[in-house]
């Protein structure tokens, strides 16, 4: 089985989300994994069975988001992760924009990232318990970035979360949402995507330009057993679905 890891992006500590996913595949001694910076390398995403992204405002260009709309109609997996869906702009008035500014790959993603509240814990709660990706898990607390979405398809949500108050540093300041996705998964073709918004890790030096020097570095959910059962179960999910 083929594998290949994107992991790049802004504000978080890319290195450590890496190093973490690759041990957990290194957990499957037949999967074969290549890793890249950026969704270029549209050979090895071909190749691929399963495709993992740890990102953040690391958009493919419209040549790459056809590719990987191929890869899945043809039975690829794709495990998202944290802020594959995020795009950001920070504003003259110091705001953060979070604008639509790549609709085919939000669209193929099925939600586009739109702000979040100062990390802390909340409550995530079992949506579907017969998935295979939530059987047997219970409702269970995090502390992590609340990640704000707005639905650009069709999902099938299997966690979720509720939030109700404001984001002040985005935009999109104000939210009052009964069911926000945490999990869910999103059939393309003979193939899917699988999106985990929790995972957000920051070391010292990840907010370069905006801060030269981060105080406290944060791990989140990375802290939990539950977030590495879920990128467990993930991972199976990419392994048992090929054709």
């Amino acid at each position: 089985m083929k594998a290949h890891l994107v992991a790049a992006g802004k504000f978080h500590d890319i290195d450590f989300a890496r190093l973490e996913l690759l041990k957990l595949l290194a957990e499957h001694p037949e999967i074969r994994t290549s890793v890249s910076s950026d969704y270029a390398d549209t050979g090895s995403i071909m190749a691929a069975d399963l495709l993992i992204t740890y990102t953040c405002d690391l958009i493919p260009t419209p040549s790459q988001t056809d590719v990987l709309k191929s890869w899945l109609e043809r039975g690829g997996r794709w495990l998202a992760l944290h802020g594959t869906n995020a795009i950001l702009r920070f504003a003259d008035d110091g705001i953060v924009d979070t604008p639509e500014d790549a609709p085919e790959f939000t669209d193929l993603l099925g939600t586009r990232f739109a702000g979040h509240p100062p990390i802390a814990p909340y409550k995530v709660f079992v949506t579907r318990s017969d998935h295979e990706m939530t059987m047997g898990l219970r409702d269970f607390r995090v502390e992590d970035e609340l990640y704000l979405t707005h639905r650009t398809a069709d999902i099938d949500v299997l966690l979720h979360t509720s939030f109700t108050g404001r984001c002040d540093e985005f935009r999109e300041s104000e939210w009052d949402v009964a069911e926000m996705p945490v999990l869910y998964e999103r059939k393309v073709g003979k193939g899917g995507i699988l999106y985990l918004t929790l995972g957000h890790c920051r070391g010292h030096y990840d907010l370069r330009p905006v801060a030269d020097f981060w105080p406290h570095p944060q791990r989140c959910a990375w802290n939990y057993p539950i977030f590495y059962e879920l990128l467990r179960r993930g991972i199976r999910w990419g392994a048992t679905h090929r054709d």
